[in-house]
C-alpha cells in the first residue's frame, strides 16, 4: 500500500512538472530543446529496461527510432493515413522486426550482442539512405503535423504536448513493469542468467520480450520526433545516435527510471550549454562527461541517492538515540 501511494504521488508530481515546464520556457527555441530532451528520455526509459534491468546491450536502438519516424512520415505524408494510426503501425512494424531480431540475436552476450545490433542498425541506415523513392534518401523527407480528427496540434507547443504525454505513459508503464514479477525476473537475469534459469525463469523469453518493449518505446519516440521536427533524415538511424542513447542511460544510472530521464537531460542540454564555445563544444562536452563517469561511476542518480542515504542515516540514528534516551 505504501509503495502504491508513493508511486501515485511521484507520478502526480511528475505530471505537474511536465504541465508547468512549457510555461517556464522564454521562447520557442527553449521549448524545442525541452521537447527533444523529452523525446530522448522516452527512448532511454525503454532502453534502460533492456540495459539496466535485463543487462542486455543494444547499439541498434537508433534504427528503431528512425523506423518509427519514417513509418509515420511515409504513411502519413504519402498515404494519408491518420497520424495516430501511422504511429501505431510503426510501433507494430518495429515490434515484429525486434521480435525476429531478438529471437535470432539474444542468445548472444556482451560485445557479441552489441556488434550484432550494431550490424542491424547499419543495415537500416543503408536502406534509408538508398531508397530514394520511399524515404527521400540522404535528404530525408518532410512530415506533416500530428492531427486528431482533422485537428492539428499547434507547431511548437503541440510537439511538446505529444512528447510529454508519451514520456508520462512510458514512465508509468516502465515503473509498473519493474514492480511486477517480470521486473524481478529481469533483475535476476541481469545478476546471473544461469541462476535465473535454475529458479525456473524463462530467460530467453524474458530477454526477447524486454527487447521488443524497449524497441517499441524507441519507435514511438521516433514518431513523436518526426511530428515535432516536421522532418526526418537517415541521420537518426546512424551508429552515433545509438551510442548517444546508451550513454544517456549509463550516465543517468543503470537500473533507474529517474536516472534514464536525468541522463537524457544531461546529454541533450550539454551541447546547448556550450553552444557559445563552438570550437571547443565537443571537447568541453566530452571532458564533462568523463568527469561525471570518473566521480560517479554508477551514474548520477544512484550516486546522489547513496550520498543522500549516507548523509541522512547518521542524523536519523542520532534522532532515534535522543528519543530513546528521553
Amino acid at each position: 500500500m505504501f509503495r502504491l501511494k508513493r508511486e501515485f504521488i511521484s507520478l502526480t508530481a511528475f505530471a505537474a512538472f511536465l504541465i508547468v515546464l512549457p510555461l517556464l520556457m522564454p521562447n520557442a527555441y527553449f521549448l524545442d530543446v525541452a521537447t527533444k530532451t523529452i523525446i530522448n528520455a522516452i527512448v532511454c526509459v525503454g532502453l534502460n529496461l533492456l540495459l539496466g534491468y535485463a543487462g542486455q546491450i543494444s547499439l541498434g536502438h537508433a534504427a528503431f527510432f528512425a523506423l518509427g519516424g519514417y513509418a509515420t512520415a511515409v504513411l502519413g505524408s504519402r498515404l494519408s493515413v491518420p497520424a495516430p494510426l501511422a504511429m501505431l503501425a510503426g510501433a507494430v512494424l518495429v515490434g515484429v522486426i525486434s521480435y525476429v531480431i531478438g529471437r535470432a540475436l539474444l542468445h548472444l552476450r556482451g560485445h557479441y550482442l552489441a556488434m550484432a545490433t550494431l550490424g542491424f542498425g547499419a543495415i537500416v541506415s543503408i536502406i534509408l539512405n538508398r531508397e530514394l523513392a520511399i524515404t527521400g534518401g540522404p535528404d530525408g523527407m518532410p512530415v506533416g503535423p500530428f492531427q486528431i480528427a482533422g485537428y492539428s496540434l499547434p507547431s511548437a507547443l503541440g510537439g511538446y504536448v505529444l512528447a510529454a504525454v508519451g514520456l508520462f505513459i512510458a514512465v508509468k508503464l516502465a515503473t509498473s513493469l519493474i514492480n511486477t514479477r517480470a521486473g524481478r525476473a529481469l533483475r535476476a537475469i541481469n545478476d546471473s542468467e544461469i541462476a535465473a534459469a535454475t529458479l525456473g525463469i524463462e530467460v530467453a523469453a524474458f530477454k526477447v520480450k524486454v527487447f521488443v518493449i524497449s524497441a517499441i518505446f524507441a519507435s514511438i519516440a521516433g514518431s513523436i520526433f518526426a511530428h515535432a521536427d516536421r522532418f526526418i533524415t537517415p541521420v537518426e538511424a546512424n551508429f552515433l545516435r545509438s551510442v548517444e542513447f546508451v550513454a544517456m542511460v549509463v550516465i543517468g544510472g543503470l537500473g533507474s527510471v529517474v536516472g534514464a530521464i536525468v541522463g537524457a537531460i544531461i546529454f541533450t542540454l550539454l551541447p546547448q550549454m556550450f553552444a557559445h564555445f563552438e570550437e571547443f563544444r565537443h571537447v568541453l562536452t566530452g571532458a564533462l562527461l568523463i568527469c561525471i563517469m570518473a566521480f560517479m561511476p554508477s551514474g548520477v542518480v544512484p550516486t546522489l541517492a547513496s550520498l543522500w542515504v549516507r548523509w541522512t542515516e547518521p542524523a536519523a540514528r542520532e534522532k532515534g538515540s535522543v528519543h530513546g534516551a528521553a
